[in-house]
């Protein structure tokens, strides 16, 4: 980590949110192996964090043929001062990276190393046809991202999830951090539907970088899902819908053939989960690399195995 709380943080210690950090070279390795670029490519690099990014790829394509840009000055300028130290003199720009940089588009390539929940209609403006557009995607449902590799064409963009991922995401498109206490004042627990349900807690909750997780995002739209601690054999799994209050908890209990489920709202979220974990168990459990987005002025879709099968609108994220 190299920077918790957007700077306000002081101090050795960990602050509340971390904001910025080095990757994983392995990881980044793997993006630019992704990515594909050749002499020549122009390159926007959204998310400047360390520089270690556009320093790759000034390396590989020369300075001139780099923009990378952060919203954080603080960032950028100490990522300037350590690409400079290496005598490496990309365009380093302090500015939102959602909006991308018009001033030097058009670009043979972007790519973001900030997790976002919609793919902004400027990024595939500003990409030459033919270009690629690399971006860790995900959705509100939790933290997990999927890198998705995106070729324009027609202000058209069209790809598969390629890898799981998870990162930072851009601050204009933080997820909204549900307060259970609001959600429970609009419908207290005694009075929820309460059913139960023979999903298992193994099958259902699959862990981090698995397919699962990232699939029920894809099919339920505007859900928030917070996994609590396990405490003497019981775990809640709480979901929280982002368009009203409805609420769904299923309470897993170590021995027990069966979950209690309560739902309280105009939603049944668990019911809508319960769902889409079907949807995926009857098309073979497909791994995200079966899944795929297209971006277009009319908004995002996603889609299994073929843009011109089985697809579904991706609802934008709600204001913050």
């Amino acid at each position: 980590m190299t920077q918790w709380d957007d700077g306000e943080h002081r101090g050795s210690g960990p602050g509340k949110l971390s904001t910025s950090s080095s990757s994983m070279p392995s990881t980044v390795y793997s993006l630019l192996q992704d990515l594909d670029v050749e002499a020549g490519t122009h390159a926007l690099d959204v998310g400047t964090g360390t520089g270690e990014t556009a320093a790759l790829l000034s390396h590989r394509l020369g300075a001139e043929k780099v923009t990378t840009i952060d919203v954080d000055q603080t960032v950028s300028a100490s990522a300037r001062d350590r690409l400079q130290m290496l005598g490496l003199r990309p365009q380093v720009i302090v500015g939102d990276g959602f909006a991308g940089h018009s001033a030097t588009a058009p670009y043979d390539r972007i790519l973001a190393t900030v997790g976002i929940r919609q793919l902004p209609l400027s990024w595939v403006k500003q990409t030459r046809p033919g270009g690629v557009i690399l971006a860790p995607w995900g959705t509100a449902y939790g933290n997990a991202d999927a890198m998705v590799r995106l070729v324009v064409k027609d202000e058209t963009a069209t790809g598969p999830f390629t890898r799981h991922v998870e990162f930072m995401k851009l601050r204009a498109q933080r997820g909204p951090a549900p307060r259970p206490t609001d959600y429970l004042s609009a419908g207290p627990l005694k009075d929820a539907d309460q059913t139960m349900t023979e999903l298992a807690e193994r099958d259902f909750l699959t862990g981090q970088f698995t397919d699962l997780p990232f699939v029920l995002g894809l099919r339920v739209p505007q859900c928030r899902q917070a996994v609590a601690d396990k405490r003497d054999g019981a775990r809640p799994v709480w979901f929280y819908s982002l368009r009203d209050m409805s609420w769904a908890c299923v309470m897993f209990r170590d021995g027990e053939r069966q979950a209690s489920v309560w739902q309280s709202g105009s939603r049944r979220l668990w019911d809508e989960v319960d769902e889409a974990h079907q949807w995926w168990k009857q098309r073979g459990c497909p791994s995200v690399t079966r899944f795929g987005l297209t971006v277009d002025p009319s908004g995002q879709r996603a889609w299994l195995d073929d843009p011109t099968g089985e697809s579904w609108s991706i609802s934008a994220p709600e204001p913050q």
